[in-house]
Order: C-alpha cells, then structure tokens, then sequence
C-alpha cells in the first residue's frame, strides 16, 4: 500500500507540473481539438471541385457531350482555352487537368479508328491529379460508349459487376482522416509528455530530490507513466466524443470502451518508449531529434497512413514488434467494423507483451541513470 501511495501522489505531482506548464497543456488541447478535425475536413483526399480546362478542337456532339459531362462537386465548370494557353495556365496553377478534344475526334469515333484524347496533368497537386485522371478516363469512355451506341445505350456486358463498399459506403475520406487522426495524437502526445516531464526533473533540478527519497526507480515510471497516459486518454475520449462522433459526424461503429482499454495498452507502452527517450537525451533540443527519428517511422510504417500489406515484407516483420500497428489494426476493427473482443484479443496481448518489454527496458536504462546521478 505504501508504494501504491507512492505512485499515487507521484502521479498527482506529474499532473500539477502538466498543469502549470501551459504551453504544453496547450499543445495537448490543441491536438486532440484543432488538429484532428483539420485532419478530418481539410486532409480528404477524395476529388472535389478541382479545376479543368478543354480545348476543343473538334466542336462536335461527342465533344460537347463530353465537356459537360465534367460538374460539381467533382470538377469546376470546364473552361475553354486556346492550345497556346496549355503550359501557361498550368504552369501558373490555374488548373488541374487540361482535356484536348483533337479535330475530327468524333468522326474518328464513329469510324471505329480509336482516336485519343490527350489531358495535361498538374502532378504537383499530387493526390488530386492521381484520383482525377482516373475519374476523367470513366467520365470520358462512359460519354463515348453511350454516345456510340444504338439509342444512346452501352452496350450490355455478359457479366455485370456489382461493387459494395463496407463500413463507409459513401467512401467519405472525413470518417477516415479524424480517427486516424486521434491514433497518431494518442502515440506522438504520450511519447512527448513523459519524454518532457523527465527532462523537466533533470532541468529543474527535481531529480534529485527524488534520489533522496525513499523511492525506488520503478515507482518513480510508474507515476509518470500512469499520469501521463491518464491525460492523453482523457484528451483522445473527449475528442472521439465531441470532435469525431459530433462535429465531424462521424458514425462510430463499435464500442468506444473496449477502444479506450485497447488505446491504455497502447499508452503502456509508448508512455515507456517516451521514459526510454528522455533517459537518453540530456535536453529537450535532443529529444527532439530523437523523436523524429522514432514517430516517424511508428506513423508512417503503422498501417495508419497506408495499408501493411503494400509494404515489404521485411518492413513488415520489423514493424511487428512495434505497439502502433497493433494499436491501428485494432482501433480500425472496432471503430470501423465493430468487432468486439473476441476479434481483437490478439491485438490486445500484443500490446501488453510489448509494453512490459518496453517498460523493462526503460526501467534498466532509468536505474542506471538514476545511478549514474548519485
């Protein structure tokens, strides 16, 4: 019970110190407010009103067809240019795409001799211009078949495919973007907490008040790690609530609990990694430094940002062991599908496994520094 207590009132020091340290405080409202719904309204990736520019110079039925085919929300109202004015207006960020209709397209069309239709691509506007060259080669053959065909009907495939999307059938990236969002704030805010609250002891001198203390190494982790991933939890169960499920209005499909419990384990231990980082650094310039090289990888490398199965199956392996990718796999399985336990329990032992190595591994390096110190 003594320890307990120690850990206790341990902890309840780290939260005034958290307290008193308002930028810090700031940062961490900041994140699970500001940032994850920017993610969610301004990080879409989907097409939306990009700008497009058509020189005709066929001015056909087909071609008139095919300009207006092109509207709201997914492209701006076609505008007409000359051909002169191709690489000017892109080079000046005017527009996206560029579609040229060239002359006697469609008498070419209708004499069966394929004739291509040429579209200008600003690639610097990298996600617009790889989802909208795809959805102007549909746009584009769907108006020449219809236009091609007896009555103004395609013609009738043998087969017929029937796509249904699951979880998100509008395929709106927001429901995307805020969840994953809340994900990389609970890792990076965790890491970042209790790598700072140990750099702020050795910086203030507190330290070594501890030293004297009758207080063993473990206790002093322990308080830091359970305080620190008290306030990240908190931050990430408000911003689900109030952030994701009411401003964004993002439909949460399983139980937000059993995510809670799963992101604690998760905060176990990258709370850790954070004790582990700022046992090393010496400052906070190098925990900086130190971070970048550690966050980077846990959020690119995840599962988070692009799916585990396009990356090479040694970055694979090697991510395995990390707490993120278990963390993600089981956030996306109960918010997205609502699984329930008995689908995440692997996720969920993985997370304990490697937050107790972890936490051994903080707790050899800190018991060696704190003797160092001494």
């Amino acid at each position: 019970m003594a320890k307990l207590s120690n850990i206790g009132y341990l902890g309840v020091k780290e939260l005034r110190s958290l307290w008193s340290d308002k930028v810090l405080f700031a940062f961490v409202i900041l994140s699970f407010s500001f940032m994850v719904y920017t993610s969610g309204k301004a990080g879409s990736l989907e097409l939306h009103n990009a700008p497009i520019a058509v020189v005709d110079e066929d001015h056909s039925e087909l071609s008139s067809r095919i300009i207006e085919a092109f509207f709201p929300p997914y492209f701006m109202p076609p505008q007409e240019i000359a051909f002169k004015d191709i690489d000017p207006t892109l080079d000046h960020g005017r527009y996206t795409f560029v579609l040229v209709i060239p002359e006697h397209f469609e008498r070419d069309a209708r004499a069966g001799r394929a004739p291509s239709i040429q579209v200008d691509i600003d690639a610097t506007r990298m996600s617009q211009a790889f989802v909208g060259a795809t959805h102007i080669q549909n746009i584009v053959s769907d108006e020449v078949s219809h236009f091609l065909s007896p009555g103004g009907r395609a013609p009738q495939l043998p087969i017929q495919l029937v796509t249904r999307v699951s979880f998100n059938p509008n395929l709106n990236g927001v429901w995307f973007g805020g969840v994953m969002e809340i994900i990389s704030e609970v890792t990076l805010l965790s890491i970042i907490l209790t790598g700072a609250a140990l750099i702020r002891e050795r910086e203030h001198g507190t330290i070594e008040h501890l030293l004297v203390m009758p207080l063993t190494p473990a206790e002093i982790m322990l308080a830091k790690v359970w305080s620190n991933g008290l306030v990240v939890l908190v931050a990430a169960g408000l911003s689900l609530w109030l952030v994701v499920r009411h401003l964004l209005g993002v439909p949460i499909a399983g139980s937000t609990a059993l995510f809670l419990f799963g992101a604690a384990l998760n905060l176990f231990s990258t709370t850790s990694i954070g004790i582990l980082l700022g046992t090393v650094a010496r400052s906070m310039p190098q925990l900086g430094l130190l971070m970048i090289l550690v966050i980077l990888p846990l959020q690119l490398l995840s599962g988070g940002i692009t799916p585990r199965e396009s990356m090479p199956l040694l970055v694979q392996h090697i991510m395995s062991v990390a707490p993120t990718t278990h963390f993600v796999s089981l956030a996306q399985a109960v918010l997205y599908r609502g699984a329930g336990l008995e689908v995440i329990w692997p996720q969920l032992l993985a997370l304990f496994g490697i937050g107790c190595v972890f936490f051994m591994a903080s707790l050899l390096l800190f018991r060696r520094s704190l003797a160092l110190s001494r």
